[in-house]
């Protein structure tokens, strides 16, 4: 039987956050960005727009839909991903003002390996974390580029954030080679 390596805990990752909004409407965008900083901390690096037209799920916010990714500053504990996920559930909430959400924020984390999103629903492919949050590994990375797997969503596995996600990551490694792992 092996047993349990000795070390400081798991590698730190970067909070990273999707954030889905109506195509015509900046300002939630900004409104949003501003929100999840106050929660989060320092946005480090911010994704151009991206236009979401794989799946009608968000049609209750909007009937076009833009996606922007954004990376906080500092490296965290990756069991900060329910918490990260309650407070983002609390600003989709926020936005709603009593009249349905306005955004969808999708928080997660990213190192070397993996990205890894948040989830409030259960499927196969979902690892219950507590608090009825779940964990998915949508992407790995590997030497030829990040790789999905058969139940990551389209717009991730279609490759048009490929770009942003290895300038997060290459964020990431700088911060890890500045801490000395």
């Amino acid at each position: 039987m092996a047993a349990p390596k000795t070390r400081d805990g798991p590698v730190p990752v970067k909070l990273i956050s999707g954030l889905l909004c109506p195509a015509e409407r900046a300002e939630l965008t900004e409104w949003a960005a501003g929100r999840m900083s106050a929660v989060f901390g320092d946005i480090e690096l911010a994704s151009p727009s991206y236009p979401f037209g794989y799946t009608d799920y968000y049609r209750d916010i909007a009937p076009r839909m833009e996606r922007r990714f954004f990376v906080f500053a500092g490296l965290r504990h990756p069991f900060g991903l329910v918490a990260w996920k309650k407070l983002a559930i609390s600003i989709e909430e926020e936005s709603a003002a009593g009249a349905g959400r306005k955004v969808n924020i999708d928080p997660g984390y990213l190192d070397g390996a993996r990205l890894v999103l948040a989830s409030t629903k259960d499927n196969a492919h979902r690892i219950y974390l507590w608090d009825d949050i779940y964990a998915e590994t949508t992407m790995c990375r590997k030497k030829s580029g990040w790789i999905s797997f058969s139940y990551t969503f389209p717009d991730f596995a279609s490759g048009v954030y490929d770009d942003f996600l290895d300038a997060a990551r290459n964020v990431w490694k700088r911060d890890i080679r500045a801490r000395g792992d």
